[in-house]
């Protein structure tokens, strides 16, 4: 068996220093853009989610009668309650002009161009949501996102 001294081995050492310095060095900009991409992706399926959820404690509230279903400004508010969770809707009191919400509703009646699903009076709510502007991922994200949900449900009275 060969025999090292312990000045063999400190110099062998020595040669490979820095290697893990360097492998993090080059991954470096791959790792941020990984995580950068997992935010937006994450914060974008949230503000989906919320959305979603808008429209649809929105539509519930508009198809409690054939009065309610055109009543816009209480509907916004149970929808601006619902998405009162995300980021850039606090403060918000409208869901018209310059709001990152956007609102319409509307009665549809066996008469009316779409009819509701099954010929009966139905409240239809459409709920558009803006999120704030994240960092984009040229080709794969854009930094900012426009989510729209449409409910339509049978009036209950």
């Amino acid at each position: 068996l060969p025999i090292y001294d312990r000045s063999m081995r400190h110099s062998r050492r020595k040669g490979c220093r820095g290697g893990s310095a360097l492998e993090m060095a080059l991954l470096l900009p791959w790792y941020m853009f990984l995580f950068v991409g997992a935010f937006d992706w994450g914060y974008y399926a949230h503000a989906l989610i919320s959305t979603e959820s808008a429209a649809r404690v929105a539509g519930s509230y508009a198809a409690t009668s054939s009065t309610t279903a055109t009543d816009t400004t209480n509907v916004c508010l149970f929808a601006l309650q619902e998405l009162s969770i995300v980021p850039n809707v606090s403060g918000v009191t409208t869901c018209s002009g310059s709001s990152p919400v956007r609102i319409t509703t509307s009665l549809l009646t066996n008469s009316s161009t779409p009819a509701s699903a099954d010929g009966q009076n139905a409240a239809q709510v459409s709920v558009q949501y803006t999120t704030m502007q994240l960092i984009p991922i040229p080709g794969l994200l854009n930094n900012q996102a426009t989510f729209y949900r449409t409910v339509q449900m049978r009036c209950r009275s």
